[in-house]
């Protein structure tokens, strides 16, 4: 049976099943979706794990077969780079959802995904997909990654 099976490993609250089920169903018709939402250092964890990347991910994503996938988001990072983003942390939960299926759809960074993010948003969220900035929205997302720190060490870097 397709649908959106979710697991809150986080004391956060999310928003209704019945928002990321019905997005699911509209971007991945006929999938089955595994939403997980996991505190920082799990999500750390999964990022080496399984992209050999050393930084805490908002969102992370991957197919699982022909018809079911993945998708792991971390409330705590959402929260911090909701306002970076102009939205609410509710919204942008649901944009990292929206982005995490359109990658498992085979999508990749740019202006037809950046639309059809706008687009879902605009269908299934609070309002806020007129602020998504026009074609910034990829290229800022790790902006603060290298920029260093009051010690003079690069963010997100532990020596």
């Amino acid at each position: 049976m397709a649908g959106v099976s979710i697991r809150n490993l986080t004391r956060r609250p999310t928003a209704p099943r019945a928002v990321f089920t019905a997005t699911a169903n509209e971007v991945l018709p006929g999938w089955d979706i595994s939403l997980v939402f996991v505190g920082p250092a799990r999500a750390r964890a999964l990022n080496e794990q399984l992209r050999g990347k050393d930084y805490i991910p908002n969102v992370l994503s991957y197919a699982l077969d022909d018809a079911s996938g993945e998708i792991i988001i971390c409330p705590t990072e959402a929260k911090k780079q909701a306002p970076d983003f102009s939205m609410s942390e509710r919204d942008f939960v649901l944009y990292l959802f929206i982005h995490g299926l359109l990658h498992i759809k085979g999508g990749v960074h740019g202006a037809t995904m950046e639309r059809s993010e706008r687009k879902l948003l605009a269908t299934w969220g609070k309002g806020n997909a007129r602020s998504l900035p026009n074609g910034t929205t990829h290229s800022n997302r790790h902006r603060h990654r290298h920029v260093p720190s009051k010690n003079g060490r690069r963010r997100g870097t532990h020596r």
